[in-house]
């Protein structure tokens, strides 16, 4: 064999032990599987249907006599029919006004009070005492003092259902902008911004996120102090009233039919405060 040849062969060996390995396969992950859209979106009624099953369970086995506790399918036939141009409508409609004129003026009041006080610590810390104080006052407890200024009325209803919302509006308001993020202060403050341009740009703006926690509270505050006051303060409308008036003459059926209604309500006005809360304050948690 020719040294030329010779040559070619080994040039060809070292060809192929210089060609790199094949890199090992990679293992595959398994994938996550995800929750159907379906199922997902069927999840917030388990909770409901569950209930009602076992409410239904316990007056089929008699643990509780129909006469105290009618089928829950009575009574949500009771609630539709009451909600669908009965008397409960007017009641339903009565304490729905009553709750949003209260919420409305402790919004009105609280928000700005709060973003001042929340401002100014010193001026805050003076009326800590009196905040805190009359927020963890049941209001109930001040039914008789609103009855001596204001008497047997609708604005008795209201103004109290408006004091109880309003302290929780003003704690939550000046709460959050006490608290706002101290970064972002001393940011603004090195940029050279003065302290109305703080308030107006950083303050105002982190205080949103607790300000609507407060708002959401206090609207749920305000139906309960008004369903409470039509119970126990002269009324002849509202759903206090006929849940009350249903017990006394052992009107089951539209007594928890009206406590459902009462339920039902609450909950649809804490979930539009939920999204309003998430188009205004998009960027909460981030």
């Amino acid at each position: 064999m020719s040294d030329s040849a010779i040559t070619a062969r080994e040039t060809g060996q070292a060809r192929e032990n210089a060609t790199p390995a094949a890199a090992p396969a990679r293992t595959a992950r398994p994938k996550a599987k995800r929750k159907s859209p379906s199922l997902r979106g069927l999840l917030p009624f388990i909770g409901p249907i569950a209930l009602f099953v076992v409410w239904d369970l316990v007056v089929r086995a008699g643990w509780i006599k129909a006469i105290l506790l009618p089928p829950p399918g009575v009574t949500l036939v009771a609630m539709v029919n009451g909600l669908a141009g009965g008397a409960l409508l007017i009641d339903f409609s009565v304490t729905l006004v009553r709750t949003l004129e209260a919420f409305v003026i402790a919004a009105v009041l609280g928000v700005p009070l709060g973003v001042l006080l929340g401002s100014n610590e010193r001026a805050y810390r003076s009326v800590e005492f009196l905040i805190d104080f009359f927020r963890s006052t049941p209001s109930s407890a001040l039914i008789p003092l609103f009855l001596l200024i204001f008497g047997v009325s609708d604005i008795n209803k209201v103004a109290i259902a408006a004091f109880g919302a309003f302290l929780i509006v003003l704690f939550n308001s000046a709460y959050g902008v006490l608290n706002a993020r101290k970064q972002r202060v001393m940011a603004a403050k090195v940029m050279g911004a003065s302290r109305w341009r703080i308030f107006c740009d950083v303050l105002l703006w982190e205080s949103l996120q607790p300000t609507f926690v407060g708002l959401r509270s206090a609207v749920s505050m305000a139906l309960v102090i008004v369903i409470v006051a039509e119970m126990f303060i002269g009324s002849e409308n509202g759903l206090g009233h006929r849940i009350i008036d249903a017990q006394q003459v052992l009107n089951v059926r539209e007594m928890y039919a009206a406590i459902l209604s009462a339920g039902a309500l609450g909950y649809v006005l804490n979930v539009v405060f939920i999204v309003i809360e998430k188009r205004i304050v998009h960027w909460s948690g981030r």
